[in-house]
């Protein structure tokens, strides 16, 4: 219980943290003037990408790359803006096309479990609730087994995606450093990498909680019934 109330807070505080910055950083233009989008087409054409489409989506914060389409989905803040967040996100959701145009072993192994992490995810939440009660009621763990497993499967995912996420932000700053055009002092790319760093850290987070979460059922699988 401990534990779960620690990760809890060090969650809230991180998410804080980070649209807090983010919304800071959204504020502060470009002193480039460039859009989310222009920067976004500017990279992958400089790292001879020319199949991905640079495309809005709806929502805050929504912003991710999709490989089976090859599209780099900007939130409409971040495909308009002209801020230092905007383009520390364009650069960042790049930084998987990139990723993807270079085969990048950690994104192949992410996207080759997908589908099972999709099937595990929906099972995990029902599956450990009923698992528990049989578990203690009856005596019957092959459920409570099936629900860890999952959770396990969903677990190692969240830690797949962190060499993913931290990648894509090295990328994508490199990229900015190399190109003067779009961040011109080092106060811009200083705010671009605050921004990222905050952003990875929610994933660190996440990962750390889901497995705070596998070890609280696996002690009750493995720990025994208490009569």
């Amino acid at each position: 219980m401990i534990l779960f109330i620690g990760i809890a807070v060090v969650s809230f505080i991180v998410q804080w943290r980070f649209k807090s910055r983010f919304e800071h950083y959204s504020q502060e233009p470009l002193s480039s003037g460039m859009s989310g989008k222009e920067i976004a087409e500017k990279m992958l054409h400089d790292n001879g990408i020319f199949d991905v489409q640079v495309i809005s989506t709806e929502g805050q914060l929504t912003d991710h790359y999709n490989p089976a389409d090859k599209t780099v989905n900007l939130s409409a803040g971040v495909y308009s803006g002209r801020s230092i967040a905007s383009a520390a996100v364009a650069a960042h959701e790049c930084g998987h096309a990139v990723q993807h145009a270079r085969a990048y072993s950690w994104l192949q192994f992410r996207s080759a479990v997908v589908p099972i992490v999709s099937v595990a995810s929906r099972l995990t939440s029902w599956v450990l609730m009923i698992g528990v009660i049989l578990y203690f009621s009856q005596g019957m763990p092959l459920l409570l087994m099936i629900g860890v497993g999952a959770l396990a499967i969903t677990t190692l995912f969240s830690f797949i995606t962190l060499p993913v996420e931290f990648d894509a932000s090295n990328r994508a700053l490199a990229w900015l450093d190399a190109n003067k055009g779009v961040i011109h002092s080092r106060q811009e790319h200083d705010g671009a990498k605050n921004a990222l760093w905050w952003a990875a850290m929610t994933y660190v987070v996440a990962a750390l909680a889901s497995l705070a979460t596998l070890l609280y059922y696996a002690s009750i699988l493995f720990g025994g019934r208490r009569d």
